[in-house]
């Protein structure tokens, strides 16, 4: 690594200064970079071919617990610092440890401020403070669509499933990944259970968790059930919103839960309505048996939770106990006459009652 390249914002400030003297164009983006994947590494690239000087702020390890949670980031402060001045196409770096970037650009006035997303300048916060000094917004539209959290959810699913052993053949020691026993889990249904019954739910700032649901939820996952969440999602097939939508809404909410330390294991959902007659949508047990076969879920030991018939239905079908909770619509309108294993207020009583019976695993 180059040492010269990281520096305080503070001097940073000085060596653009000069820079731009000598008719050079800076270009400045920021990010946590926490796991640094193939999707950084090309819009770092694209960013640079933009400007003469790229300069990448990385967000402190306090900044990011504040906005994504006690459980982030994965790489520390230093070593995210060291990693992104290796990159060739980064000629700048520095720590900040602000929320947002108002600041940065503040001092820095970049020629160009870079960002990634499939939004439009005006849309950034920062757009009027950019151009009062001169300055572009540049957008670098997503090409892949990877995140550091599909990774640690792929890496968390993983080691689940497989326990890495050591096998020693001769001289030669390597992995060997033996899988592990079947565990339980929670299957949750989403809206009217984990958060407050909006009807076509798809606007996060809407998002709103029912009573207890982070007490009772996180009560189980320490227990050391996985978490999965089953929905119906019938107005996506609807064209009353878009998968994306309906990612945003969960984005939102997987922030919230890992801001207390929760993690969620998977999320499947059906995207069809009900005239569609799919496999996937509740009570059909498609989604069931992906989550078995994606996480190796002993269904016989395994609990669903949810505010109506189907959700209990879903869980007779597929073997598990069932409990339903009060804080959705019910069983009004709902075809099935199936009674569950037990009635709950909300979801910590929820828990409450699967740990009473079960102990912790």
């Amino acid at each position: 690594m180059n040492t010269k390249k990281v520096q305080s914002r503070r001097r940073i400030v000085t060596i653009c200064r000069h820079l731009k003297k000598q008719g050079k164009k800076i270009g400045f983006t920021s990010g946590v970079f926490d796991i640094l994947h193939a999707g950084h590494v090309h819009y770092l690239e694209q960013a640079s071919r933009i400007c003469d000087i790229l300069v990448v702020g990385i967000n402190s390890d306090s900044s990011v617990k504040k906005y994504k949670g006690g459980l982030r980031p994965i790489i520390n402060e230093k070593q995210r610092v060291r990693v992104i001045a290796a990159l060739e196409s980064v000629d700048y770096v520095f720590l900040f440890s602000d929320r947002w970037n108002k600041k940065n650009i503040t001092v820095l006035k970049p020629n160009y401020y870079i960002k990634a997303g499939d939004y439009t300048s005006q849309q950034l916060t920062s757009g009027k403070l950019v151009e009062q000094y001169g300055g572009e917004i540049k957008i670098i539209p997503i090409k892949d669509k990877i995140s550091t959290t599909q990774i640690i959810e792929k890496i968390a699913t993983s080691l689940r499933r497989y326990r890495p052993i050591l096998v020693r053949k001769g001289k030669t020691i390597h992995y060997k990944h033996q899988q592990l026993k079947p565990s339980p889990a929670i299957f949750l249904d989403r809206d009217g259970t984990i958060n407050k019954e909006i009807q076509y739910l798809h606007e996060p700032n809407k998002f709103e968790f029912t009573q207890n649901a982070i007490e009772g939820i996180k009560k189980l996952y320490e227990a050391g059930y996985k978490i999965v969440i089953i929905s119906n999602q019938p107005g996506i097939g609807l064209g009353y919103y878009t998968e994306e939508d309906f990612y945003k809404v969960n984005k939102r909410m997987l922030k919230d839960f890992s801001q207390s330390g929760i993690l969620i294991d998977k999320i499947y959902y059906c995207p069809h309505s009900k005239s569609d007659k799919c496999d996937c949508r509740k009570p059909g047990l498609k989604l069931i048996k992906r989550a078995q076969k994606d996480l190796s879920i002993d269904l016989s030991q395994s609990w669903f939770i949810g505010d109506r018939k189907s959700d209990i239905e879903t869980g007779r079908r597929a073997g598990m106990s069932s409990i339903m909770v009060k804080t959705g619509y019910g069983d009004e309108g709902d075809e099935f006459q199936v009674e569950p294993d037990h009635y709950a207020v909300d979801l910590k009583e929820a828990a409450n009652i699967i740990l009473s019976g079960k102990g912790n695993i």
